[in-house]
């Protein structure tokens, strides 16, 4: 199995996306807790919008977005409490259920994990596909 992750920091809309397209993602998997952006183009009804005209699929895991002080730690650069904390969001039941429908869907077509960090080290993206998916093949896109 193939899983691809992004992060939008720096990125405009249209650059974005055509690396999306560039990659061959046809679904992009937004794992953020809080679906919405400053950055213009990046929030959910208007980025969801633009992949559907772009002929990409976009579908919201809020389960498995970082709570508030999982945030807080990975803008302090607090990687252990990071996984600290995410773990802890990982063992949540409706996370388990989330990351298995994740999961399935990465298996049959072309996937992204989406998150604002562009760094994929410092997100939790990567502790995601390390925890639900060990055995896949990671590609990390940057725009």
């Amino acid at each position: 199995m193939q899983i691809f992750t992004i992060g939008y920091e720096g990125a405009t809309q249209a650059d974005f996306i055509a690396r999306l397209n560039q990659a061959g993602v046809t679904l992009l998997a937004d794992v953020r807790a809080v679906p919405l952006s400053r950055r213009p183009g990046f929030s959910k009804n208007v980025l969801a919008a633009a992949l559907r005209e772009a002929g990409i699929d976009y579908i919201g895991f809020k389960a498995l977005g970082t709570p508030p002080d999982g945030r807080e730690a990975a803008r302090r650069g607090r990687h252990a409490d990071l996984t600290r904390i995410y773990g802890a969001q990982l063992d949540l039941p409706e996370a388990q259920l989330a990351a298995l429908q994740l999961v399935d869907m990465a298996r049959d077509r072309p996937t992204v994990l989406l998150c604002f960090e562009r760094d994929p080290a410092c997100c939790h993206r990567t502790l995601l596909v390390e925890s639900a998916m060990p055995e896949a093949e990671v590609i990390h896109l940057f725009v």
